[in-house]
């Protein structure tokens, strides 16, 4: 049992967007990939942080597929929760989309799942955060176990060398 403070996924629930400009694109005329890496990587660090209340590092991206891209002009919306908290670390679903300008219909351009670590400010090292995450719908229930396969599939990823 949890006996730390609880938060709720919506308490931390970051939505950023962006209309694509000449300096997102790649030499094919789409959204560069590493551009839209580390805009996931921003916004999963914007998540974990509201939800711990203090400094985070990223550990690790599971599962970054490209779905769908974008292309000049478009407009680029990215949406981080939070999944799972652990001791000092959290797991952050990171959702793509590009916006359609005239429905506002989204399409997926990919999905991610970050590690995030809570750290000391001072000496960078992890430290446990002060907040439980409160599950209250079958969906985040669902997200939180699939959170603790993940977990196994990196433990087992690093014992054979990845």
């Amino acid at each position: 049992m949890d006996t730390r403070q609880m938060k709720t996924t919506a308490d931390s629930i970051t939505e950023w967007s962006h209309c694509l400009l000449y300096q997102d694109i790649n030499g094919t005329g789409s959204l560069f990939g590493g551009r839209i890496m580390e805009w996931i990587d921003e916004v999963a660090g914007v998540t974990a942080e509201r939800h711990c209340g203090g400094s985070v590092t990223t550990a690790s991206v599971d599962n970054l597929q490209f779905k769908r891209g974008a292309r000049l002009n478009d407009i680029v919306v990215i949406i981080g929760k939070i999944t799972y908290v652990g001791r000092t670390s959290m797991e952050v679903r990171v959702d793509s989309y590009v916006e359609e300008k005239k429905t506002g219909m989204r399409y997926v351009i990919n999905r991610a799942y970050v590690t995030e670590v809570f750290v000391d400010d001072e000496t960078m090292r992890p430290k446990q955060i002060p907040y439980g995450l409160e599950l209250q719908t079958e969906n985040e229930k669902a997200e939180w176990e699939g959170a603790l396969k993940r977990i196994q599939m990196r433990k087992q990823r690093r014992r054979e060398g990845f």
